[in-house]
């Protein structure tokens, strides 16, 4: 059984799992695997938002935004997801990931002018981007055949993996785990540029990415997650989004993932910023939303056993200020890192 950590970046631990190299999981989980070449990736979540009443101009605003991606150096892979915010505004986010971080910063700077650099009536758009080391995150894939969000860039997967499966695993599976604490440091601010707003946030916020897949169910098995479990994480996915701010998540959005018609999928996803790792560990170890969350998990996978057709994955980064991009353009203030800052009329 591998370590989820692969051998170029294991070092002597001065901070140690949590649980003895004897450890066995339960059942398998796999994690994306990047050539040694890597040093860094990149994740830039661009999105657009607008009231129920959809404005002409959004058809179009999402149609250059396609031709910025598929422009020089632009993105590797990207993909597309909806959501009604808490202030019941309709967002489109289209992610976008590459590999090679002077690659990105080459594209960038055309692709942030023509995005937040413009301004469209009844839109507001956005711009949020980490650019972690591959010490600065993990992913984790309950099956293998169809990588999800960062782990498409990625060269392949693992075999199975030993940090998976009980609290504290999404830390143990973070390189920079093996020796830093990756504790908050400083408080977020935030610059006015006209009528854009950078948000700049702390050292070390943590973002998490997790993702569900249905499409290779069968009627029964669709049936059970929908009535079941579904039910369940959306009301954890909507007090994050409404309440979450009181336990450091500074926002949280439940997407629905499109296809390339700009239709809806059998995948979701929840993508929330977070305060801090510990912050996420704290809610997904305790909170009630998602102990009820995990406990329908269990129970749904418990009685499917290895019969269930359910795909399940996540990504989780903790970076330090200098490699986070935040910006908004006439986005309502409880947008994003917006919550996490006071802005001045």
């Amino acid at each position: 059984m591998e370590s989820a950590i692969p051998p170029h970046l294991q070092v002597s631990r001065s901070r140690h799992r949590r649980v003895p190299d004897d450890y066995k999981p339960p059942y398998p989980s796999f994690v994306a695997r990047h050539r040694p070449a890597v040093g860094s990736v990149v994740m830039a979540y661009f999105g657009i938002q607008h009231s129920p009443d959809a404005p002409k101009g959004l058809p179009a605003a999402l149609t250059s935004l396609e031709a910025v991606f598929a422009s020089a150096n632009g993105p590797r892979h990207w993909d597309r997801a909806a959501y009604v915010d808490e202030a019941r505004y309709n967002n489109t986010v289209s992610v976008a990931y590459w590999d090679d971080r002077a690659v990105f910063d080459a594209w960038f700077p055309a692709a942030r002018a023509a995005w937040t650099g413009t301004e469209a009536a009844g839109l507001g758009k956005f711009i949020e981007v980490l650019c972690p080391s591959v010490n600065d995150y993990e992913t984790l894939f309950s099956s293998l055949g169809r990588p999800e969000g960062v782990a498409v860039i990625a060269d392949g997967m693992s075999g199975e993996v030993l940090e998976h499966a009980y609290w504290g695993g999404m830390r143990d599976r973070i390189p920079l785990s093996q020796t830093n604490e990756m504790a908050p440091v400083g408080v977020p601010s935030v610059v006015r540029e006209g009528r854009r707003l950078r948000v700049k946030p702390h050292d070390n916020i943590c973002l998490i990415r997790s993702g569900q897949d249905w499409s290779d169910t069968d009627s029964a098995e669709r049936k059970m997650y929908l009535e079941d479990v579904e039910p369940v994480l959306r009301e954890g996915m909507e007090f994050l989004r409404d309440e979450g701010l009181a336990i450091g998540c500074f926002a949280n959005r439940y997407m629905t993932v499109l296809d390339g018609d700009g239709r809806p999928t059998e995948k979701s996803y929840g993508m929330s910023w977070w305060k801090s790792l510990a912050a996420l560990e704290r809610w997904a170890e305790s909170h009630p939303t998602h102990v009820r969350i995990f406990g329908a998990a269990m129970k749904y996978l418990s009685t499917l056993g290895p019969a269930a057709k359910l795909r399940l994955y996540h990504e989780v980064t903790v970076t330090r200020a200098a490699d986070q991009f935040f910006e908004y353009l006439d986005c309502h203030p409880g947008t994003g890192m917006l919550k996490a800052v006071t802005v001045e009329a």
